[in-house]
């Protein structure tokens, strides 16, 4: 009787979640999708064309320049803590307690640091590269952990087996422990690069609201997150906001398509 409870209870939740994700999505493709017009793809935003162009490029460049400096970071910080921290270590447990802190800190909070540091003391102004600074401190305990997690559930009978047959520390993790947990490394990766394309607090305060596009890394533009966002609260162009809410769902589900496909890969390289 518990056990086909518990079953009830499972399926329950998961009917829930899944008809909530479909209902959001289908009410906005259903919402956006007739007012997608080849206008909103010009290369020079107007008040006429509404163009999303200059915002998905500007999207681009903030997610590749986020993921460019802390990926490398995360990663590497997440083999230390794994492979190379003694177990038991004081450091060690401040960095994962720091991690899970700032991990839960809301984004417009980082919003807020990034603007009176990057923006007002290192005087950056509003600029990519203040908002890609931002993101990358929002992101990093993200892909710490995951990268974590992941090396955490390497068997260590692979490491064993690897320095039996005189394998190196680094030769170890680069050719045994690295490609097991690439898939989940690049977990942590994909949400990461989710939730810079999603953000708009951080964003707002750091990277600014300018409708051109950035023709270097201290000028201001918008992410597609936020220019559906100014688009919505000016009341003016609801309409085009949902068609924005399309192309982001579709931006979104080719970086997880690449990022499955990558993976994919890795791992056959690895059999």
């Amino acid at each position: 009787m518990a056990s086909k409870l518990m079953r009830s209870l499972i399926y329950l939740a998961a009917t829930i979640t899944f008809g909530s994700l479909f209902y959001i999505v289908g009410f906005i493709l259903a919402k956006g999708i007739p007012y997608i017009t080849p206008e909103m793809f010009a290369w020079k935003y107007t008040t006429d064309n509404v163009s999303l162009m200059p915002s998905l490029i500007t999207t681009f460049i903030v997610v590749g320049m986020t993921l460019l400096i802390a990926t490398p970071l995360g990663v590497f910080t997440g083999f230390y803590l794994v492979e190379y921290a003694q177990k038991g270590n004081k450091v060690v447990e401040v960095i994962r307690i720091a991690t899970d802190t700032l991990a839960a800190v809301p984004s417009i909070v980082y919003g807020l640091f990034g603007m009176l540091f990057f923006v007002t003391f290192l005087n950056f102004q509003y600029s990519v590269l203040a908002g890609v600074l931002t993101s990358v401190i929002m992101v990093l305990p993200l892909i710490i952990r995951s990268t974590e997690e992941a090396l955490l559930s390497v068997n260590d009978s692979l490491r064993e087996a690897s320095f039996a047959l005189g394998a190196g520390k680094l030769r170890t993790i680069f050719r045994v422990i690295l490609p097991v947990s690439m898939p989940g490394i690049l977990s942590g990766v994909i949400l990461a690069s989710g939730r810079v394309v999603g953000e708009t607090a951080a964003l707002l305060y750091t990277l600014g609201s300018s409708t051109n596009l950035p023709d270097s890394l201290f000028s201001s533009g918008r992410t597609l997150a936020l220019h559906m966002y100014v688009l919505s609260s000016e009341g003016m162009h609801v309409n085009e906001s949902y068609a924005t809410g399309v192309v982001l769902i579709v931006f979104v589900l080719m970086i997880n398509g690449l990022s499955t496909i990558l993976s994919n890969r890795l791992t056959k390289g690895t059999k």
